[in-house]
């Protein structure tokens, strides 16, 4: 791992992780290429804003789960060539159930540069520290659908106030939210805007 990326939980005391794309449970259907270790990592400056949102969210009752952070350039590529093979139906009705394959990049849910690769964005949800339990979002990770938007209707109240809260202390630690996915949050100051790293995530 290259120098100013860490291991998040390292980081960041008490926060969980677990890194979709390092499992079979993701869009693809098995883990994805640079995805060697189910670990999550990010920028120093990812982590050090992180650890402001995990303080606020406990102020709050909750604690934080990561899903990705930083995301090697061949596992974006690795999405571009799933996305032009035949649907065999694996994943689809839990994660574009109502679009194909290609759409997602031309729908924005996945991109073919993506800030992840930068270091300074990361997907996550929120948890109750009290129980343990993920906080109802109306939609799970990767739920490439309008429901997945924020100020999505058909949600319920009580889904709709968690992800408010989840933008709340995000946002008021640093980070911009992005209008189609609740979960995925980028820094508004990243340290590396330009620049697409490619090392795998490995112990």
């Amino acid at each position: 791992m290259i120098d100013d990326f860490v291991f998040v939980d390292e980081f960041v005391p008490g926060i969980r992780w677990d890194a979709r794309y390092a499992t079979w449970a993701n869009f693809t259907g098995k883990p994805v290429d640079g995805y060697l270790v189910n670990r999550v990592v990010g920028t120093t400056a990812l982590c050090t804003a992180l650890k402001s949102v995990r303080e606020k969210a406990a102020s709050l009752g909750f604690g934080l789960l990561l899903w990705d952070g930083y995301r090697p350039q061949r596992a974006v590529d690795c999405f571009v060539r799933w996305s032009q093979q035949p649907e065999d139906g694996r994943t689809k009705t839990r994660h574009y159930p109502n679009i194909d394959r290609v759409e997602m990049f031309e729908r924005g849910y996945v991109a073919a540069r993506s800030g992840h690769s930068r270091g300074g964005a990361v997907d996550l949800t929120l948890y109750h520290l009290t129980t343990g339990e993920l906080a109802p979002m109306g939609g799970d990770h990767d739920l490439m659908d309008p429901i997945s938007h924020h100020g999505a209707q058909g949600i319920a109240q009580v889904e709709a106030e968690n992800r408010q809260y989840l933008c709340s202390v995000m946002e008021d630690c640093g980070f911009r939210s992005y209008e189609y996915e609740w979960w995925h949050y980028s820094l508004k100051d990243e340290p590396y805007p330009d620049t697409y790293f490619d090392f795998p995530i490995t112990r």
